[in-house]
């Protein structure tokens, strides 16, 4: 048997790499529209900006890897190093950056405090993400972090108190709740507030929120994820294990904060945390990168399961409401172990079921026996 070795993406499917990334595109484009609808020239520069930076770091790449070895006997000019890159320049380099720089574009605010903040996030968040979560590596299919989630967290930590989640349809509001009266500036400020009902289920899956230009509208995105899997572009594994996972451990954190509080609904607390802020965008666009997810399908799985576990705890006890882009990075970290090839399967065994079921269970101690100490 012969063994050959190839890099990531490992596909599936009968196409290739270009075709792939165009029907990323295609799934992206409901979403892209919506939010050029609602934002209008903010969504144009959030989208043109990260790709047209994200493409120029990829060629200056290309450039230098494909550049000819240094030889004193024999002299190249600048030109001709230049048409040499631009030979081994494909659709791939292409691309590949152009669905990073879209992705990172939709989960970044349309806005900033300071107007001229926004430039800087951009073009700084789209080489740093590029650079430093892909190119360092050795480019596509050698990177280990997610680029524009790489990318967003760069944003956050460094020009997240300039970040105004408005929309054209909701804007920024301030709401009164009790004696307390809060700012809101996406719908999961309010959630970890400890307010539940301030938008409804319809308005959270339309899009009538406040947020980053692409997690608003959730039907937008699921019609996306619906042309992935018809395209076999994504693996559906990834995203329902990461969504049901995290809808589970939810389950009981609604429980108990309805045991605290019987004005808290159960249901609609579930249905508000799972359509609230990038969680969906995130699970269809972001966690089913083929590159940094793993290659197997029980492995797919686990991994889902470990991004719901991480998405919970951070939103429920960490100093962010957000976790997603944070659950993406660190899922990211667990992918070559859970590729050990000691213990990875391409099949279901009760091994890798149990160590599924396992993390699912350790969440939801986690989420009991915390809240329970909090709330009861």
């Amino acid at each position: 048997m012969e063994i050959i070795k190839e890099n990531a993406p490992h596909l599936r499917r009968k196409d290739n790499l270009v075709m792939m990334m165009l029907d990323v595109i295609i799934a992206l484009s409901p979403t892209i529209i919506f939010a050029l609808v609602v934002y209008g020239l903010d969504a144009l520069r959030n989208l043109l900006v990260p790709v047209a930076t994200m493409v120029l770091c990829e060629f200056v790449y290309v450039l230098i890897k494909n550049r000819f070895p240094y030889n004193p006997a024999q002299k190249h000019t600048i030109k001709e190093q230049f048409l040499n890159g631009c030979s081994h320049y494909t659709w791939g380099n292409f691309l590949v950056p152009t669905v990073s720089g879209l992705i990172y574009g939709l989960i970044m605010p349309a806005s900033t405090k300071n107007p001229g903040v926004i430039w800087y996030a951009l073009v700084l968040g789209s080489v740093f993400g590029i650079v430093l979560g892909k190119l360092v590596f050795g480019g596509t299919g050698n990177n280990i972090f997610n680029p524009a989630a790489l990318a967003m967290v760069f944003s956050k930590l460094c020009f997240g108190s300039q970040f105004v989640s408005t929309s054209g349809i909701f804007p920024e509001t301030t709401y009164t709740a009790g004696s307390g009266v809060i700012t809101a500036g996406t719908s999961l400020t309010e959630i970890k507030a400890g307010y539940y009902t301030v938008y409804s289920i319809q308005d959270l899956f339309l899009g009538m929120i406040p947020g980053t230009i692409g997690e608003t509208c959730k039907a937008c995105i699921l019609v996306g994820l619906i042309y992935l899997i018809i395209r076999h572009a994504s693996d559906w594994r990834i995203t329902l294990s990461y969504l049901g996972s995290f809808v589970l451990m939810m389950l009981f954190a609604g429980i108990i904060y309805h045991a605290g509080d019987s004005s808290v609904d159960i249901w609609n607390y579930v249905a508000v945390q799972l359509f609230s802020g990038g969680l969906i965008f995130g699970a269809v666009f972001m966690a089913t990168d083929p590159v940094t997810s793993p290659i197997t399908r029980p492995g797919r799985v686990i991994y889902g399961c470990l991004l719901g576990l991480f998405t919970v705890i951070i939103r429920l006890f960490g100093a962010l409401p957000e976790g997603v882009v944070f659950s993406i990075l660190i899922g990211n970290m667990f992918t070559p172990l859970i590729d050990y090839y000691k213990w990875s399967s391409s099949k279901f065994t009760w091994k890798n079921i149990t160590v599924a079921a396992s993390i699912v269970v350790v969440g939801i101690l986690i989420v009991v026996w915390a809240l329970c100490v909090k709330v009861l």
